[in-house]
């Protein structure tokens, strides 16, 4: 989630700040900030994939959702789904 804002932060407020308000420090400080949350969120998703034993295509799908705005949103709302599913399978109520 941190990883998403700072994406939607650096795309919506620091780069209409360096551009239309002549701002550059901006772009400089979230940019600093996002790319420290991208490594971590790239990072975690290798662990992640390691650890439950998911498939290249998840990992794949996870660094894609990384690229687009909302895009984790997204996949966050789809990792819950399926571990919602998941919870259901192995303890039927």
């Amino acid at each position: 989630m941190a990883e998403g804002i700072s994406f939607l932060v650096l795309l919506g407020i620091a780069m209409p700040l360096k551009y239309f308000a002549g701002l550059p420090m901006a772009v400089k400080i979230v940019g600093y900030i996002h790319g420290f949350l991208f490594v971590a969120f790239v990072i975690l998703a290798l662990e992640a994939k390691s650890l439950y034993s998911k498939s290249f295509g998840w990992l794949a799908a996870a660094f894609l959702a990384s690229l687009l705005p909302f895009g984790t949103f997204i996949m966050d709302a789809r990792w819950k789904k399926d571990e919602q599913q998941l919870r259901e399978t192995m303890n039927p109520s």
